[in-house]
């Protein structure tokens, strides 16, 4: 399958807990981190929540 790149681009003091977890869950620790994850619907559902914490490197 194809794979995806996430990139952390704001800070997670003073988000929610459930979205503190859900960047745990991705493998974001901390800004400017990088992951790269095989892109499926349940990946994209934890990106859809906190799109306004991270970015979708193509």
């Amino acid at each position: 399958m194809a794979t995806i790149k996430i990139q952390q681009t704001k800070s997670r003091i003073g988000a929610p807990k459930d979205q503190k977890r859900t960047l745990d869950a991705l493998g974001l620790t901390k800004m400017n981190h990088i992951v790269e994850k095989e892109d499926t619907p349940v990946l994209r559902g934890m990106i859809r929540k906190v799109h306004h914490l991270v970015t979708v490197v193509e």
